[in-house]
C-alpha cells in the first residue's frame, strides 16, 4: 500500500492531527484492556507505518496512560473530551490510529478481529472478518 495522509480530530475539536503513513491493518481488538479504555465491546484501530505525524492543534490538551505491567498497552486522549487519539509506539515504527478519530472514512476496511477469545459475551458477531485468538499470524 502507498502513503496515505490521514486527518483526524477529537469530539470537541480541540485536538487535530495529520499522519502520513502506510496503513497496514485495521483491527477490531476485543481484549479486556481495549474494552475498558474505550467503554465498548472492542477498539477499532488502524495500525500504520508512519512517515510523518503532526499535531495541528491541541497537543497541550493530550493526556495518556501506560498500563504498568503491559509491554505494549498505552492510551492517548484529549483531556477535554476524552476522545482516544493516535499514539506512536516508543520505537516509532508503528502508529495506532483510533478509526473513530479519523475525519472521513478510514483508508482501508477492517482486516481482522483480534483477541477474539477474550471478547465479552454481549459483544458483536465476527461477521465476514477473520478472527484471531491473539495477533494474526505474520505472513
Amino acid at each position: 500500500m502507498s502513503s496515505t495522509e490521514i486527518h483526524g480530530s477529537c469530539l470537541c475539536g480541540t485536538v487535530k492531527y495529520k499522519i502520513i503513513c502506510d496503513p497496514i491493518n485495521f483491527f477490531h481488538c476485543h481484549c479486556e484492556r481495549c474494552r475498558k479504555s474505550n467503554g465498548t465491546g472492542h477498539a477499532s484501530n488502524i495500525i500504520a507505518i508512519p512517515e510523518e505525524g503532526e499535531w495541528l492543534a491541541g497537543e497541550d490538551s493530550l493526556g495518556g496512560y501506560k498500563v504498568p505491567d503491559a509491554e505494549r498497552f498505552r492510551t492517548c486522549f484529549c483531556t477535554n473530551c476524552g476522545s482516544p487519539m493516535p499514539r506512536m509506539a516508543p520505537n516509532a515504527k508503528i502508529a495506532v490510529i483510533p478509526a473513530g478519530s479519523i475525519d472521513g472514512d478510514p483508508p482501508l476496511a477492517p482486516t481482522a478481529r483480534i483477541f477474539w477469545n477474550s471478547r465479552a459475551d454481549w459483544s458483536c458477531d465476527a461477521g465476514d472478518i477473520p478472527s484471531w485468538s491473539e495477533y494474526p499470524e505474520q505472513t
